[in-house]
């Protein structure tokens, strides 16, 4: 595994922002990191990092335990803090230079030239940063934390302040550079999670709520469904409440319904049957699962 959490914790005085959490993610791997503001990410990400120590537990990086090896774990990561910290006064080639000098990186200026073009600063390569825009300051973070092709990438909101051609650009050199490294990246914008990701980790208040493949996590036996069912007739709302394993019915008109359950396929079956008792014709019968965001508000809120 490219990256290990064991039993991870971290306090702040007597709020404890991590709280025994442990995954693991591959190489290859695309992972969004999800929570609310104070969940946890940044703080986990920093650990993982060697940025902060945990109080518990520990983080391995391509094998090696970051708190004994953590100069050789920053080798091998990228990262790109939420924060951004750049140096303003320089211009970018310059300072993607420094950055690389830092790593020792050889070949320095062939590599300094292919992180350019791999996140679009072409155009605004011979500026200072300080006269770039939110969204090319943000990509300039994200050359650095290329520039000694490092084996993971941790990236904190990484589309934080990019128009939305911009955010399909670097979506795409995200899910490229996943095809060869391993990317753990926050964000609050859930298209783009459910974009790039195949895999989710969900954090609240320090504890992991939900971690798993995409897919399964939105297919899940307690995540919600909604159930549309159309029908050529008027029908009586209380017929439907005859239905089991539904928790509320939306009337969307005299003859449409959103049924919103857990077992979707079980509703389906009884419309079918009910229909069939009541010489009902059923014009239209589809069943969807809620959005990531749906289904991070039901994870993160009220806990």
């Amino acid at each position: 595994m490219s990256i290990t959490v064991n039993n991870l914790s971290k306090n702040y005085g007597a709020q404890k922002a991590v709280n025994n959490i442990s995954f693991s993610i591959g190489k290859g791997e695309i992972v969004g990191f999800l929570g609310p503001n104070g969940a946890g990410k940044s703080t986990t990400m920093k650990i993982i990092t060697g940025y902060i120590k945990a109080d518990g537990g520990n983080a391995v990086v391509c094998g090696l335990t970051v708190d004994e090896n953590s100069n050789e774990t920053k080798k091998k990561i990228g990262y790109l803090p939420e924060a951004n910290p750049l140096y303003y006064d320089m211009y970018v080639r310059e300072y993607l230079d420094f950055v690389g000098n830092v790593h020792k990186v050889a070949g320095l200026k062939e590599q300094v030239e292919k992180v350019i073009a791999t996140v679009g600063l072409q155009v605004e390569a011979n500026k200072k940063i300080g006269q770039l825009s939110k969204g090319y300051k943000q990509r300039v973070g994200l050359a650095a934390a290329l520039i000694h092709n490092p084996d993971v990438l941790i990236l904190d909101e990484p589309t934080s302040g990019l128009d939305p051609n911009q955010i399909v650009e670097i979506r795409e050199v995200i899910k490229e550079l996943g095809k060869e490294k391993t990317v753990l990246f926050s964000s609050h914008i859930m298209q783009e999670v459910e974009a790039i990701c195949d895999r989710v980790i969900i954090i609240n208040k320090g504890n992991i709520v939900a971690d798993d493949k995409l897919s399964n996590i939105k297919q899940g036996k307690d995540t919600a469904h909604v159930v549309l069912v159309q029908f050529k007739e008027n029908v009586p709302i209380n017929e439907l409440n005859k239905i089991k394993q539904v928790s509320n019915i939306n009337q969307l008109s005299t003859s449409g319904f959103q049924l919103s359950t857990t077992n979707p396929e079980s509703v389906r079956k009884q419309l079918l049957e009910l229909s069939l008792q009541n010489n009902w014709n059923i014009v239209s019968l589809q069943s969807e699962s809620n959005s990531l965001e749906d289904i991070f508000r039901n994870l993160t809120s009220g806990n």
